[in-house]
């Protein structure tokens, strides 16, 4: 059609402006051209050129699917299992992975995102360094035998470490503490007044964490507290989106029958995501990993 001759202006109009008018999208019409294409009698189908790589796309996908096992997290996309391919020597590209994984119906289902206008929170929240902002936040889910339980979480804004994890009966200021606790004991080495100075907490404005009682531990330790905007869960992101791993990877997909089973859980998943979970953002390293790589810059900088 983008080739024929309008009658009334003697015009020919290209692909764009009859997709516009017609309301359709031009990627759908490339893409019947393209599946359009079939060999000739007695000749191999086309496809694209370039190197094979380490192996055939039925060998490779064997490869994806046996890795989807072995993972012990759910919802993992094309580029960390691009990621984890290299690490075992099977070089090839992430849109080759991407592809194959599409076809095969093996990629993770992603969310559909809204147009947002301008935001009270623009800025940056992830640090370069560790200890210089901590996120906390809250969740709830339910046990067989004793009902709702809460999950309090602490994580490092830098390398998107988690350093805590609680799991109680009660949602009190008492309880939003402990994560906080285990982080500054673990990373710190003690529980005094002032270990912690300088280190921000983010939080929401949730009534455990604007209570006085948690002001003045921060405080007593040191540090600073950085409440987010008011309706603006953005601003505590990094808390927010480890909240929805630990629900995709572990509130959601097993049941506990009490409170301390499920805290014990908790932490069984906090060393295995530390140790395990890839971050693309640090070159597909592991928390650990590129809490152990800022150390060491430091400590080569101090040196210089």
């Amino acid at each position: 059609m983008s080739q024929a001759c309008s009658i009334s202006t003697h015009r020919v109009y290209g692909l764009q402006r009859v997709c516009q008018q017609w309301g359709f999208p031009r990627s759908t019409v490339y893409a019947k051209r393209k599946g359009a294409v079939v060999a000739e009698p007695g000749r191999e189908a086309p496809r694209r050129r370039g190197p094979l790589g380490p192996c055939a796309d039925g060998l490779l996908v064997d490869h994806i699917r046996r890795v989807l096992v072995e993972t012990p997290f759910h919802g993992e996309g094309y580029r960390k299992m691009w990621a984890k391919l290299r690490v075992e020597g099977l070089r090839t590209s992430k849109e080759r992975v991407r592809r194959l994984m599409g076809a095969h119906q093996l990629q993770a289902p992603g969310r559909v995102g809204q147009a947002r206008g301008p935001k009270a929170h623009d800025g940056v929240i992830i640090t370069d360094q560790p200890e210089v902002m901590w996120g906390t936040d809250a969740t709830t889910t339910l046990t067989v035998k004793e009902g709702q339980a809460f999950v309090f979480v602490a994580v490092d804004h830098c390398n998107f470490e988690c350093l805590g994890l609680h799991a109680s009966a009660k949602g009190n200021r008492f309880e939003a503490l402990e994560p906080l606790r285990q982080g500054v004991r673990e990373q710190f080495g003690g529980y005094t007044q002032g270990i912690a100075v300088g280190l921000k907490i983010r939080h929401d404005h949730g009534s455990a964490y604007l209570a006085d009682d948690f002001q003045q531990e921060l405080k007593f330790l040191g540090m600073e507290s950085s409440p987010s905007f008011v309706r603006e869960p953005q601003g505590n992101g990094c808390a927010e989106r480890f909240i929805r791993l630990l629900k995709e990877n572990l509130l959601w997909v097993r049941s506990f029958e009490t409170i301390e089973e499920l805290r014990l859980a908790l932490l069984e998943f906090k060393h295995t995501y530390n140790t395990q979970w890839l971050l693309e953002r640090h070159g597909y390293q592991t928390p650990v990993q590129v809490r152990k790589e800022k150390q060491a810059s430091r400590l080569a900088e101090a040196a210089g």
